[in-house]
């Protein structure tokens, strides 16, 4: 199982910590460091909705023209998140054992994890 996101955001600070106390065994993927994939990402949009993947509260896409913002679709936003990372909402952990269709979590909340994994 991987946690997906940038280190220094406190989301992510938060996820590895409820992780590591709960003893769930993850590795890390800094969508900076390590990229994101293309296909990857589509499969995220196609299982949570490209709105709900698209993180448009941080200072990355409030630095995008209005033009760009008002006119984001899903081929679009895709192209966003792969070019800026920050964009994409985090964490995305998974794939969740005894899934068969590689469901992931979208955020952080401490009882969907415990649901989820415990």
């Amino acid at each position: 199982m991987k946690l997906y996101g940038i280190p220094n955001c406190d989301t992510i600070k938060k996820a590895k910590k409820w992780l590591e106390a709960n003893g769930v065994n993850y590795e890390f993927h800094d969508y900076r460091k390590q990229g994101v994939d293309g296909n990857w990402l589509q499969a995220r949009c196609e299982e949570h909705g490209w709105e709900n993947v698209l993180n448009r509260r941080g200072t990355t896409w409030r630095q995008l023209d209005e033009d760009t913002k008002n006119n984001v679709d899903a081929a679009s936003a895709i192209e966003l998140m792969q070019e800026h990372p920050a964009m994409i909402k985090r964490p995305l952990l998974g794939p969740l054992s005894g899934s068969t269709n590689d469901t992931y979590l979208l955020g952080f909340k401490a009882d969907a994890y415990e649901a989820a994994l415990l």
